[in-house]
C-alpha cells in the first residue's frame, strides 16, 4: 500500500496553533508543543517499537525542506539502515549554554538592557547547579533543586525563574537538543508537587523613612567602591536602578550638569533630563578620572556595568532592610510633606506622567530648572545642610 504523504498544505503548517503532533504522512509530523513551539519529528519503527527524530525547527526548516529530510529518512529505513545513527551527531550543549543562545535570540525584542540582565543573573546565579548538564538530560530533579530553596523565601523570583528555564527547554526542544515533556512545566506537572506561590503584591517596595536617608546617607558615604558611590548617585537622582545602572558617560553634559537618559533605557519609552546636583556631579568627576569602558558605573567585567544586584548588596552589608526602589518612595514623600514644590514638579523628578493627553500635549518643556531647585534642596537636606526651599524656588 503506498505511503500517504503531503496531508498538510504551507497555510495550514503556518496557522496550526493547537497543541499536539500533525502528520503530513510517511512519518513525518508537525510537532506543536503548548507553548507554541514548532518543530518536525520522523517517526517509524523498528522490530515494532516507535522511534523518532527530530528534524529541525520550523522557522529553519520549511514545509518543502521537512519533506526531503523525511523521504532521505524512509529510503533509509527500507534499506534496513538507522537514520539517527547515520546523520552527524548533534551538538550536545549544556542547559547554560542553551540558556545563553536563548537570550541572545531574545534580546532583540526586549526594551532596555535590565530586562536581559534580569534574565541572565537569574539563569546564571540561581541556575549554577545545572548549567554544565546536557541540556537534553535536564529533569523534574534538577528544576526541583533550583526551585526549592526560592520557592517561599523568593516567591516572585522563584515564579519568574520557573518560567524562564521553561523557556530555555521549549527552545532546546525547538531546536532538536531534546525531546519529551518540558519538566519546567507548571500546570499539570509542578503544580502537583510545589505549592501555589504567593501572590504578588504590587506597588510596594519597603521604603526607608525619608527622615532616616541623612543619616543613612552620611554611612554611605563612608563606604568606598563603585557600588557604593552608584547607590549614593542613585539616592541623590531619584532615579531607577536601571537607569543608573546602564548609565553611559556619553550621557552626562558637565557643563550643564545635566544627565541625559535616552527613550530606550526609560520604563515610559521617553527620554528624560535628569539635573545634577554638586555632590551628583563631584560623584561622576571623581569616578571619571579613574574611567574604563563606557559606563559611568562599571562591573567587574570590561565594558560591562555593576550587576543588578550590586546595589542591593550594599544594603545588605550595611544591614539596611529596606529596597533600593524604596529611596524613590522616600524622596516623593519628602518632597509632598516637608516642601512647597508642586506635585507635577516632584512627578516630573520621577520620570511619571501627570495630567491627561491634552495637558501632556500642550506641556512641551520638562521645567528642568524647577526640578534643579527641587533635587539641590533634595540633596541638601540628606546632605544635613540648611538650606531655604523658598529660596530655591525664588531662583528657579
Amino acid at each position: 500500500m503506498p505511503v500517504q504523504a503531503n496531508k498538510l498544505s504551507a497555510r495550514a503548517v503556518a496557522t496550526l496553533a493547537k497543541p499536539g503532533r500533525h502528520s503530513d504522512g510517511g512519518g513525518l509530523y508537525l510537532n506543536v508543543t503548548p507553548t507554541g513551539a514548532r518543530s518536525w519529528v520522523f517517526m517509524w519503527k523498528v522490530a515494532g517499537k516507535r522511534r523518532e527524530m527530530g528534524l529541525g525547527p520550523l522557522r529553519d526548516v520549511p514545509l518543502a525542506k521537512a519533506r526531503e529530510l523525511a523521504a532521505d529518512a524512509r529510503r533509509m529505513v527500507r534499506d534496513g539502515a538507522d537514520p539517527l545513527a547515520a546523520r552527524e551527531p548533534p551538538k550536545v550543549m549544556t542547559f547554560g549554554e542553551a540558556a545563553d543562545a536563548l537570550i541572545t535570540s531574545m534580546s532583540a525584542s526586549w526594551r532596555n538592557a535590565k530586562h536581559r540582565a534580569q534574565w541572565e543573573m537569574t539563569l546564571r546565579d540561581y541556575c549554577a547547579p545545572m548549567r554544565t548538564k546536557p541540556v537534553d538530560e535536564v529533569g523534574t530533579d534538577d528544576v526541583l533543586a533550583v526551585l526549592q530553596p526560592i520557592w517561599q523565601s523568593k516567591a516572585e523570583t522563584a515564579s519568574r525563574l520557573r518560567g524562564r528555564i521553561e523557556r530555555v527547554l521549549d527552545y532546546a526542544k525547538a531546536r532538536g537538543l531534546r525531546t519529551g515533556e518540558n519538566p519546567a512545566r507548571w500546570r499539570g506537572h509542578l503544580d502537583a508537587i510545589l505549592p501555589r506561590p504567593k501572590k504578588l503584591t504590587r506597588g510596594h517596595h519597603r521604603a526607608m523613612p525619608f527622615d532616616d536617608v541623612p543619616a543613612f546617607m552620611s554611612r554611605l558615604r563612608d563606604r568606598v567602591g563603585v557600588s557604593a558611590r552608584a547607590l549614593e548617585f542613585l539616592v541623590l537622582t531619584a532615579a531607577r536602578s536601571g537607569e543608573v545602572l546602564g548609565m553611559r558617560w556619553s550621557e552626562v553634559d558637565f557643563d550643564a550638569a545635566v544627565w541625559s537618559v535616552p527613550a530606550e533605557r526609560m520604563k515610559g519609552g521617553r527620554a528624560h533630563r535628569v539635573p545634577l546636583t554638586d555632590r551628583a556631579v563631584d560623584i561622576l568627576v571623581e569616578l571619571n578620572k579613574a574611567a574604563v569602558g563606557e559606563y559611568v558605573f562599571p562591573g567587574m567585567k570590561l565594558n560591562r556595568p555593576l550587576s543588578v544586584m550590586a546595589l542591593e548588596m550594599v544594603l545588605r552589608r550595611m544591614k539596611v532592610d529596606f529596597t533600593v526602589h524604596g529611596f524613590r518612595s522616600a524622596f516623593r514623600d519628602w518632597a509632598g510633606e516637608r516642601t512647597p514644590f508642586p506635585r507635577e514638579i516632584a512627578e516630573a523628578a520621577l520620570a511619571h506622567l501627570v495630567g491627561d493627553e491634552v495637558e501632556r500635549a500642550y506641556r512641551r518643556g520638562d521645567a528642568l530648572e524647577k526640578r534643579r531647585a527641587l533635587m539641590t534642596a533634595w540633596s541638601d537636606f540628606v546632605e544635613r545642610r540648611s538650606a531655604s526651599v523658598v529660596e530655591l524656588l525664588r531662583r528657579a
